[in-house]
Protein backbone atom coordinates (compact mmCIF):
# COMPACT_ATOMS: atom_id res chain seq x y z
CA UNK A 1 0.00 0.00 0.00
CA UNK A 2 0.84 3.57 -1.04
CA UNK A 3 2.53 5.28 2.30
CA UNK A 4 0.09 8.59 2.78
CA UNK A 5 2.66 10.80 2.46
CA UNK A 6 3.18 9.98 -0.93
CA UNK A 7 -0.70 10.06 -2.81
CA UNK A 8 -1.14 12.91 -4.49
CA UNK A 9 -3.35 15.74 -3.19
CA UNK A 10 -6.27 14.39 -5.32
CA UNK A 11 -6.23 11.41 -3.86
CA UNK A 12 -6.51 12.50 -0.82
CA UNK A 13 -9.58 14.84 -1.46
CA UNK A 14 -11.30 11.70 -2.42
CA UNK A 15 -9.94 10.17 0.81
CA UNK A 16 -11.11 12.63 2.67
CA UNK A 17 -14.22 12.89 0.94
CA UNK A 18 -15.57 9.17 1.94
CA UNK A 19 -14.02 9.04 4.93
CA UNK A 20 -11.85 6.32 4.37
CA UNK A 21 -8.64 8.96 5.29
CA UNK A 22 -8.15 11.33 7.97
CA UNK A 23 -5.97 14.50 7.34
CA UNK A 24 -4.77 13.88 10.84
CA UNK A 25 -3.64 10.42 9.74
CA UNK A 26 -2.04 12.19 6.51
CA UNK A 27 -0.20 14.97 8.24
CA UNK A 28 1.11 12.30 11.00
CA UNK A 29 2.56 10.54 8.31
CA UNK A 30 4.00 13.23 6.48
CA UNK A 31 5.52 14.17 9.75
CA UNK A 32 7.24 10.84 10.13
CA UNK A 33 8.77 10.75 6.86
CA UNK A 34 10.09 14.27 7.91
CA UNK A 35 11.66 13.48 10.94
CA UNK A 36 13.11 10.17 9.08
CA UNK A 37 14.52 12.25 6.29
CA UNK A 38 15.52 15.28 7.82
CA UNK A 39 18.70 14.25 9.00
CA UNK A 40 19.95 14.45 5.82
CA UNK A 41 17.79 16.34 3.43
CA UNK A 42 17.71 19.50 5.37
CA UNK A 43 14.87 20.97 3.39
CA UNK A 44 12.51 22.21 6.17
CA UNK A 45 12.88 25.17 8.81
CA UNK A 46 10.38 26.65 11.57
CA UNK A 47 8.08 23.14 11.32
CA UNK A 48 5.53 23.61 13.78
CA UNK A 49 4.30 19.99 14.46
CA UNK A 50 1.80 20.89 16.87
CA UNK A 51 -0.43 23.28 14.83
CA UNK A 52 -0.06 21.36 12.26
CA UNK A 53 -1.97 18.26 13.79
CA UNK A 54 -4.58 21.26 15.57
CA UNK A 55 -5.07 22.26 12.32
CA UNK A 56 -5.64 18.84 10.35
CA UNK A 57 -8.04 18.01 13.58
CA UNK A 58 -10.03 21.39 12.48
CA UNK A 59 -9.65 20.13 8.96
CA UNK A 60 -11.09 16.30 9.91
CA UNK A 61 -14.00 17.73 11.85
CA UNK A 62 -15.51 19.72 8.77
CA UNK A 63 -14.69 16.81 6.68
CA UNK A 64 -17.07 14.90 8.88
CA UNK A 65 -19.80 17.47 8.87
CA UNK A 66 -19.18 17.27 4.74
CA UNK A 67 -18.54 20.97 5.01
CA UNK A 68 -14.72 21.25 3.35
CA UNK A 69 -13.32 24.50 3.88
CA UNK A 70 -11.68 24.52 0.54
CA UNK A 71 -10.40 22.92 -2.09
CA UNK A 72 -7.54 21.91 -0.46
CA UNK A 73 -9.19 21.00 3.16
CA UNK A 74 -6.35 18.80 4.89
CA UNK A 75 -3.89 18.69 2.93
CA UNK A 76 -0.15 19.08 4.03
CA UNK A 77 1.53 22.08 1.89
CA UNK A 78 5.29 23.37 2.22
CA UNK A 79 6.17 27.03 1.60
CA UNK A 80 9.44 28.50 0.58
CA UNK A 81 11.06 30.50 3.17
CA UNK A 82 11.11 33.89 1.00
CA UNK A 83 7.47 33.77 1.49
CA UNK A 84 6.18 35.53 4.51
CA UNK A 85 3.83 33.29 6.22
CA UNK A 86 2.14 35.07 9.67
CA UNK A 87 4.12 34.73 13.17
CA UNK A 88 7.90 33.88 11.27
CA UNK A 89 10.85 35.35 10.74
CA UNK A 90 11.56 35.72 6.85
CA UNK A 91 15.46 34.87 7.30
CA UNK A 92 15.83 35.26 3.31
CA UNK A 93 18.53 32.21 3.59
CA UNK A 94 21.25 34.59 4.78
CA UNK A 95 22.60 34.56 8.79
CA UNK A 96 22.79 38.33 7.67
CA UNK A 97 19.22 38.76 8.16
CA UNK A 98 17.85 39.70 11.94
CA UNK A 99 14.06 39.34 10.94
CA UNK A 100 10.85 39.76 12.85
CA UNK A 101 8.01 37.32 12.58
CA UNK A 102 5.82 38.81 9.82
CA UNK A 103 2.24 40.32 10.78
CA UNK A 104 0.62 38.24 8.07
CA UNK A 105 0.39 35.87 5.23
CA UNK A 106 1.92 36.89 1.78
CA UNK A 107 -0.66 36.33 -0.95
CA UNK A 108 0.12 32.63 -1.94
CA UNK A 109 0.48 30.97 1.68
CA UNK A 110 -3.07 33.10 2.29
CA UNK A 111 -4.69 31.90 -0.41
CA UNK A 112 -3.09 28.42 0.53
CA UNK A 113 -4.70 28.80 4.19
CA UNK A 114 -7.85 29.92 3.28
CA UNK A 115 -8.30 26.54 0.66
CA UNK A 116 -7.81 24.65 3.85
CA UNK A 117 -4.32 23.46 3.47
CA UNK A 118 -2.16 22.68 6.54
CA UNK A 119 0.99 25.06 6.29
CA UNK A 120 3.01 22.54 8.46
CA UNK A 121 6.61 24.17 7.58
CA UNK A 122 9.03 26.80 5.39
CA UNK A 123 11.71 24.96 3.16
CA UNK A 124 15.26 26.39 2.88
CA UNK A 125 16.86 28.69 0.47
CA UNK A 126 20.33 30.04 -0.19
CA UNK A 127 21.21 32.99 0.99
CA UNK A 128 18.40 35.83 -0.49
CA UNK A 129 17.62 33.46 -2.98
CA UNK A 130 20.21 34.15 -5.59
CA UNK A 131 22.03 30.43 -5.92
CA UNK A 132 20.62 27.72 -8.38
CA UNK A 133 21.83 25.36 -4.99
CA UNK A 134 21.05 24.73 -1.60
CA UNK A 135 23.88 26.31 -0.13
CA UNK A 136 23.29 29.22 2.86
CA UNK A 137 24.75 30.66 5.44
CA UNK A 138 21.40 30.87 7.42
CA UNK A 139 20.14 26.71 6.57
CA UNK A 140 21.92 23.55 6.79
CA UNK A 141 22.93 22.49 3.15
CA UNK A 142 20.13 20.55 1.43
CA UNK A 143 20.87 17.62 -0.41
CA UNK A 144 18.89 16.36 -3.42
CA UNK A 145 17.08 12.53 -2.82
CA UNK A 146 17.98 11.05 -5.89
CA UNK A 147 22.10 11.24 -4.82
CA UNK A 148 22.90 13.37 -1.68
CA UNK A 149 26.08 14.21 -3.04
CA UNK A 150 23.99 16.38 -5.51
CA UNK A 151 21.95 19.55 -4.84
CA UNK A 152 18.40 19.61 -5.24
CA UNK A 153 18.95 23.12 -7.31
CA UNK A 154 17.77 26.52 -5.83
CA UNK A 155 16.92 28.80 -4.57
CA UNK A 156 13.60 26.56 -4.30
CA UNK A 157 16.05 24.33 -2.73
CA UNK A 158 14.24 22.82 0.37
CA UNK A 159 10.77 22.58 -1.55
CA UNK A 160 12.70 20.44 -4.61
CA UNK A 161 13.89 18.21 -1.96
CA UNK A 162 10.92 17.72 0.27
CA UNK A 163 8.88 16.86 -3.19
CA UNK A 164 10.82 14.92 -4.31
CA UNK A 165 11.48 13.21 -1.03
CA UNK A 166 7.51 12.98 -0.30
CA UNK A 167 6.95 15.54 2.45
CA UNK A 168 3.61 15.75 1.31
CA UNK A 169 2.13 16.33 -2.32
CA UNK A 170 1.86 20.33 -2.47
CA UNK A 171 4.66 22.72 -2.46
CA UNK A 172 5.25 26.34 -3.12
CA UNK A 173 8.10 28.06 -4.45
CA UNK A 174 9.30 31.32 -6.14
CA UNK A 175 11.30 31.82 -9.72
CA UNK A 176 13.06 34.94 -11.06
CA UNK A 177 15.14 32.94 -13.00
CA UNK A 178 14.71 29.50 -13.08
CA UNK A 179 14.19 28.77 -8.92
CA UNK A 180 10.92 26.67 -9.43
CA UNK A 181 12.17 24.95 -12.84
CA UNK A 182 15.42 24.02 -11.61
CA UNK A 183 14.92 22.41 -8.85
CA UNK A 184 12.46 20.55 -10.46
CA UNK A 185 14.54 19.61 -13.15
CA UNK A 186 17.06 18.23 -11.04
CA UNK A 187 14.66 16.22 -8.60
CA UNK A 188 12.34 15.02 -10.90
CA UNK A 189 9.17 16.32 -9.93
CA UNK A 190 6.91 18.99 -11.75
CA UNK A 191 7.21 22.52 -11.31
CA UNK A 192 5.41 25.53 -12.57
CA UNK A 193 6.58 28.99 -13.38
CA UNK A 194 3.01 30.49 -14.23
CA UNK A 195 3.05 34.05 -16.47
CA UNK A 196 4.42 36.94 -14.09
CA UNK A 197 1.43 38.15 -12.57
CA UNK A 198 -0.72 34.93 -12.77
CA UNK A 199 -0.15 34.52 -8.74
CA UNK A 200 0.05 37.14 -6.83
CA UNK A 201 2.86 38.29 -4.46
CA UNK A 202 4.40 40.19 -2.31
CA UNK A 203 6.46 42.01 -2.63
CA UNK A 204 6.20 42.02 -6.54
CA UNK A 205 9.80 42.37 -8.89
CA UNK A 206 10.41 41.94 -12.14
CA UNK A 207 10.61 38.30 -13.09
CA UNK A 208 9.35 37.50 -9.66
CA UNK A 209 6.24 34.59 -9.30
CA UNK A 210 5.11 31.92 -7.12
CA UNK A 211 3.98 28.76 -8.53
CA UNK A 212 3.73 24.72 -7.31
CA UNK A 213 6.18 21.98 -7.01
CA UNK A 214 4.49 18.98 -6.92
CA UNK A 215 4.99 15.35 -8.22
CA UNK A 216 2.00 15.71 -10.58
CA UNK A 217 0.86 17.86 -13.15
CA UNK A 218 -2.98 17.64 -12.02
CA UNK A 219 -1.65 18.79 -8.61
CA UNK A 220 -0.13 21.47 -9.66
CA UNK A 221 -3.12 22.61 -11.57
CA UNK A 222 -5.33 22.00 -8.02
CA UNK A 223 -2.69 24.51 -6.68
CA UNK A 224 -3.44 27.04 -9.51
CA UNK A 225 -7.05 27.21 -9.08
CA UNK A 226 -6.19 28.19 -5.57
CA UNK A 227 -3.00 30.47 -6.04
CA UNK A 228 -4.43 32.50 -8.44
CA UNK A 229 -7.61 34.46 -6.42
CA UNK A 230 -6.41 38.56 -6.78
CA UNK A 231 -4.55 40.20 -3.82
CA UNK A 232 -4.63 43.98 -3.97
CA UNK A 233 -0.94 43.76 -2.34
CA UNK A 234 0.60 42.78 -6.03
CA UNK A 235 0.36 45.97 -7.96
CA UNK A 236 1.69 43.71 -11.31
CA UNK A 237 -0.89 40.95 -11.01
CA UNK A 238 -2.95 40.24 -13.99
CA UNK A 239 -6.86 40.94 -13.86
CA UNK A 240 -8.69 37.73 -12.56
CA UNK A 241 -9.74 35.53 -15.00
CA UNK A 242 -11.85 32.10 -14.92
CA UNK A 243 -9.79 29.42 -15.80
CA UNK A 244 -10.59 25.72 -15.80
CA UNK A 245 -7.71 24.57 -14.20
CA UNK A 246 -8.58 21.24 -14.30
CA UNK A 247 -9.73 21.13 -17.66
CA UNK A 248 -6.50 19.01 -19.01
CA UNK A 249 -6.96 17.76 -22.08
CA UNK A 250 -5.31 18.84 -25.39
CA UNK A 251 -5.60 17.45 -28.73
CA UNK A 252 -1.68 17.55 -30.35
CA UNK A 253 -2.85 17.30 -33.78
CA UNK A 254 -1.34 20.51 -35.25
CA UNK A 255 0.10 21.82 -32.20
CA UNK A 256 3.35 23.95 -33.69
CA UNK A 257 6.05 23.45 -31.04
CA UNK A 258 9.81 24.92 -30.90
CA UNK A 259 12.63 22.93 -30.10
CA UNK A 260 15.47 24.70 -28.57
CA UNK A 261 18.35 22.49 -27.98
CA UNK A 262 21.02 26.20 -28.11
CA UNK A 263 20.08 28.27 -24.62
CA UNK A 264 22.39 31.15 -27.10
CA UNK A 265 24.60 31.91 -24.18
CA UNK A 266 25.95 30.08 -21.30
CA UNK A 267 27.03 25.84 -21.00
CA UNK A 268 25.61 23.98 -23.75
CA UNK A 269 24.12 21.31 -22.86
CA UNK A 270 25.24 17.77 -22.07
CA UNK A 271 24.84 14.84 -24.53
CA UNK A 272 22.33 12.41 -22.34
CA UNK A 273 20.32 16.06 -21.35
CA UNK A 274 19.93 16.44 -25.29
CA UNK A 275 19.20 13.15 -26.15
CA UNK A 276 16.11 12.96 -23.67
CA UNK A 277 15.05 16.27 -24.73
CA UNK A 278 14.94 14.97 -27.95
CA UNK A 279 13.02 12.06 -27.21
CA UNK A 280 10.42 13.54 -25.60
CA UNK A 281 9.94 15.86 -28.53
CA UNK A 282 9.65 12.91 -30.66
CA UNK A 283 6.84 11.14 -29.24
CA UNK A 284 4.68 14.47 -28.90
CA UNK A 285 5.30 14.41 -32.74
CA UNK A 286 4.12 10.72 -32.68
CA UNK A 287 0.68 12.05 -31.97
CA UNK A 288 0.56 14.98 -34.59
CA UNK A 289 2.35 17.88 -33.17
CA UNK A 290 4.29 19.82 -35.95
CA UNK A 291 7.90 19.82 -34.37
CA UNK A 292 10.48 22.39 -35.72
CA UNK A 293 13.85 24.07 -34.40
CA UNK A 294 13.66 26.91 -32.40
CA UNK A 295 16.72 29.41 -32.73
CA UNK A 296 18.18 31.00 -29.77
CA UNK A 297 17.28 34.36 -28.86
CA UNK A 298 19.54 34.94 -25.66
CA UNK A 299 22.66 36.32 -26.24
CA UNK A 300 25.53 37.09 -24.03
CA UNK A 301 25.19 40.92 -23.97
CA UNK A 302 21.48 39.66 -22.48
CA UNK A 303 23.22 37.18 -19.52
CA UNK A 304 25.94 39.68 -18.78
CA UNK A 305 24.00 42.67 -18.28
CA UNK A 306 20.73 41.03 -15.79
CA UNK A 307 23.91 39.75 -14.17
CA UNK A 308 25.13 43.24 -13.27
CA UNK A 309 21.91 44.35 -12.38
CA UNK A 310 21.07 41.73 -10.13
CA UNK A 311 24.78 42.35 -8.76
CA UNK A 312 23.95 45.94 -7.78
CA UNK A 313 20.82 45.00 -6.30
CA UNK A 314 22.27 43.03 -4.19
CA UNK A 315 25.18 45.10 -3.52
CA UNK A 316 22.59 47.86 -2.19
CA UNK A 317 20.68 45.32 0.16
CA UNK A 318 24.25 44.10 1.45
CA UNK A 319 26.13 47.39 1.56
CA UNK A 320 23.29 48.79 3.99
CA UNK A 321 24.13 46.23 6.00
CA UNK A 322 25.79 46.91 9.44
CA UNK A 323 29.29 45.22 9.38
CA UNK A 324 28.87 42.58 11.81
CA UNK A 325 25.99 41.32 10.07
CA UNK A 326 26.99 42.14 6.48
CA UNK A 327 30.23 39.65 7.48
CA UNK A 328 27.90 37.32 7.78
CA UNK A 329 26.94 36.28 4.34
CA UNK A 330 28.06 33.79 2.27
CA UNK A 331 31.28 34.46 0.61
CA UNK A 332 29.83 33.54 -3.13
CA UNK A 333 27.31 35.79 -2.56
CA UNK A 334 29.34 38.42 -0.90
CA UNK A 335 32.19 38.44 -3.44
CA UNK A 336 29.83 38.26 -6.78
CA UNK A 337 27.68 40.96 -5.23
CA UNK A 338 30.60 43.12 -4.48
CA UNK A 339 31.98 43.33 -7.67
CA UNK A 340 29.02 45.98 -8.63
CA UNK A 341 30.41 48.08 -5.94
CA UNK A 342 32.44 50.35 -8.58
CA UNK A 343 29.56 49.92 -11.53
CA UNK A 344 29.08 53.73 -12.59
CA UNK A 345 24.93 53.77 -13.32
CA UNK A 346 25.32 54.10 -16.94
CA UNK A 347 26.54 50.88 -16.90
CA UNK A 348 23.65 49.35 -14.70
CA UNK A 349 21.11 50.80 -16.92
CA UNK A 350 22.72 49.23 -19.79
CA UNK A 351 22.21 46.08 -17.81
CA UNK A 352 18.70 46.49 -16.71
CA UNK A 353 18.09 47.61 -20.50
CA UNK A 354 18.47 43.87 -21.43
CA UNK A 355 15.58 42.85 -19.45
CA UNK A 356 13.51 45.05 -22.38
CA UNK A 357 16.21 43.25 -24.83
CA UNK A 358 14.89 39.95 -23.67
CA UNK A 359 11.49 41.10 -23.72
CA UNK A 360 11.28 42.20 -27.26
CA UNK A 361 14.10 39.35 -28.69
CA UNK A 362 11.52 36.37 -27.38
CA UNK A 363 8.05 37.91 -28.21
CA UNK A 364 9.75 37.87 -32.04
CA UNK A 365 11.35 34.40 -31.90
CA UNK A 366 8.38 32.80 -30.26
CA UNK A 367 5.71 34.36 -32.89
CA UNK A 368 5.36 31.32 -35.25
CA UNK A 369 4.98 28.95 -32.06
CA UNK A 370 2.16 27.54 -29.85
CA UNK A 371 5.31 26.38 -27.52
CA UNK A 372 8.58 25.45 -27.08
CA UNK A 373 10.42 22.63 -25.78
CA UNK A 374 14.15 22.68 -24.02
CA UNK A 375 16.32 21.26 -21.57
CA UNK A 376 15.66 23.20 -18.16
CA UNK A 377 19.13 22.76 -16.96
CA UNK A 378 22.19 21.99 -19.64
CA UNK A 379 23.40 19.39 -17.30
CA UNK A 380 21.84 17.41 -14.37
CA UNK A 381 22.59 18.29 -10.58
CA UNK A 382 26.11 19.14 -9.56
CA UNK A 383 27.78 18.93 -6.31
CA UNK A 384 25.87 19.99 -3.32
CA UNK A 385 28.59 22.04 -1.55
CA UNK A 386 29.33 24.00 -4.96
CA UNK A 387 27.20 27.34 -5.16
CA UNK A 388 27.29 26.48 -8.61
CA UNK A 389 28.21 24.75 -11.38
CA UNK A 390 31.00 26.83 -12.44
CA UNK A 391 32.18 27.99 -8.76
CA UNK A 392 33.09 31.03 -10.24
CA UNK A 393 31.21 34.23 -9.04
CA UNK A 394 32.78 36.27 -12.52
CA UNK A 395 30.68 33.20 -14.07
CA UNK A 396 27.52 32.16 -11.78
CA UNK A 397 24.71 31.79 -14.33
CA UNK A 398 26.25 29.66 -17.21
CA UNK A 399 23.44 26.83 -16.30
CA UNK A 400 20.07 29.29 -16.58
CA UNK A 401 20.37 29.93 -19.78
CA UNK A 402 17.61 28.08 -20.99
CA UNK A 403 15.24 29.78 -17.87
CA UNK A 404 15.58 33.01 -17.43
CA UNK A 405 14.69 34.46 -20.38
CA UNK A 406 11.17 33.01 -19.97
CA UNK A 407 10.95 34.99 -16.63
CA UNK A 408 11.74 38.46 -18.52
CA UNK A 409 9.21 37.49 -21.60
CA UNK A 410 6.58 36.81 -18.71
CA UNK A 411 5.61 33.21 -20.49
CA UNK A 412 4.83 30.96 -18.34
CA UNK A 413 6.54 27.65 -18.46
CA UNK A 414 7.28 24.17 -16.31
CA UNK A 415 9.46 21.89 -16.13
CA UNK A 416 9.25 18.48 -16.19
CA UNK A 417 11.19 15.00 -15.91
CA UNK A 418 11.70 13.10 -18.91
CA UNK A 419 14.37 10.45 -18.59
CA UNK A 420 17.72 9.87 -16.33
CA UNK A 421 21.16 9.64 -16.74
CA UNK A 422 23.28 6.70 -16.75
CA UNK A 423 24.03 7.84 -12.96
CA UNK A 424 20.50 7.81 -11.69
CA UNK A 425 19.84 11.19 -12.23
CA UNK A 426 16.53 13.09 -13.44
CA UNK A 427 16.99 15.29 -16.66
CA UNK A 428 14.08 17.97 -16.46
CA UNK A 429 12.62 18.96 -20.22
CA UNK A 430 11.04 22.59 -20.05
CA UNK A 431 7.73 23.52 -21.62
CA UNK A 432 6.85 27.02 -22.48
CA UNK A 433 4.07 28.46 -23.89
CA UNK A 434 2.78 31.82 -25.07
CA UNK A 435 1.84 34.96 -22.51
CA UNK A 436 -0.80 34.09 -20.58
CA UNK A 437 -1.36 30.57 -21.46
CA UNK A 438 -0.97 28.80 -17.99
CA UNK A 439 -3.26 26.50 -19.04
CA UNK A 440 -1.87 25.47 -22.42
CA UNK A 441 1.51 24.74 -20.81
CA UNK A 442 -0.18 22.63 -17.97
CA UNK A 443 -1.83 20.51 -20.69
CA UNK A 444 1.12 19.63 -22.68
CA UNK A 445 2.50 18.79 -19.56
CA UNK A 446 -0.23 16.77 -18.81
CA UNK A 447 0.14 15.18 -22.66
CA UNK A 448 3.83 14.43 -22.28
CA UNK A 449 3.24 12.85 -18.80
CA UNK A 450 1.18 10.70 -20.00
CA UNK A 451 3.17 9.82 -22.96
CA UNK A 452 6.50 9.68 -21.54
CA UNK A 453 8.14 5.73 -20.79
CA UNK A 454 7.28 4.74 -16.95
CA UNK A 455 9.09 6.66 -14.53
CA UNK A 456 11.61 5.11 -11.65
CA UNK A 457 10.46 4.56 -8.28
CA UNK A 458 10.58 7.69 -5.66
CA UNK A 459 13.61 8.00 -3.59
CA UNK A 460 13.41 6.14 -0.12
CA UNK A 461 16.88 6.65 1.41
CA UNK A 462 16.68 3.19 2.76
Amino acid sequence: MTDLADLPALDLIDLYRDKSVSPVEVISAVLARVEALEPRLNATWALDAETALADARAAEARWARAEPQGPLDGVPVTIKELIATKGVGRHQGTAATDPRPEPADAPPAARLREAGAVLFCKTTVPDYGMLSSGLSSFHKLARNPWDLSKTPGGSSAGAGTAAAAGYGPLHLGTDIGGSIRLPAGWCGIYGLKPSNGRVPIDPPYIGRCAGPMTRTVADSALMMSVLCAPDWRDYMSLPPSQIDWMALDIDLRGLRIGLMLDAGAGAAPEPEVVAAVTAAAVLLEAQGAIVEPFAPFLTREMVDGLDLFWRTRSWNDISALPPERASRVLPFIDAWARAAKGADGLSVYRGFNQIQQMREAGAKAFQPFDFVLSPTAPMPAFDAELPAPTNDPARPFEHIGFTVPFNMTEQPAASINCGYTAQGLPIGLQIVGRRFDDLGVLRLSRAYERLRPAQRAWPTLS
